[in-house]
């Protein structure tokens, strides 16, 4: 990694187009997810649901950590999930004491449904661009996505610094 005090002046101007549309994204976001609470799935328990399909079940700790977030509140996510039948408690085959969580059919189906109306959302968003920029920014979407998540600890530690913010700890 290049320290800070190495970085050039147009890697960062660069980096600030690029933060101002992540900043710009967060406020889309909250938006589609504020329309989408109202019909009954916030984005954030969406987002276990999401987890618990591509990574298969789970304890609610583990869980937490896999989407970053307290136990607590995973905690009370999984139970509106559970009540809705999205996700169901079993028994977890490597101790019989604990349970694990997994997706319910009615839950992969509405994850189904929700991602194909996403993805054709998507679609008709960026059908008029050239057939090579829809694939070369998916594949640099996913690369920047992907260096976010492995850069992700060092971001929030730069965040937490509190001599970044007034100048002292």
């Amino acid at each position: 990694m290049v320290p800070l005090g190495e970085i050039a002046p147009d890697d960062l101007e660069v980096a600030d187009t690029i933060g101002m549309s992540v900043n710009r994204l967060h406020k889309l976001l909250a938006c589609v997810s504020s329309s989408s609470s109202k019909a009954g799935m916030d984005r954030p328990t969406f987002m276990l649901l999401a987890t618990l399909v591509e990574h298969g079940p789970r304890r609610s700790g583990a869980l937490a950590e896999m989407v970053r977030s307290d136990p607590s509140t995973v905690s009370r996510q999984v139970a509106q999930l559970v009540k809705a039948g999205l996700v169901e408690r079993q028994v977890d085959r490597q101790d019989g004491r604990a349970t694990v969580l997994a997706a319910t059919e009615r839950g992969l189906a509405l994850l189904a449904e929700m991602r194909g109306r996403r993805n054709a959302q998507i679609a008709q968003m960026i059908t008029h661009w050239p057939d090579g920029d829809r694939a070369r920014f998916a594949e640099l979407f996913e690369r920047f996505i992907t260096d976010y998540e492995r850069h992700l600890p060092v971001f929030i530690a730069a965040f937490a610094d509190k001599a970044g913010v007034g100048g002292e700890k």
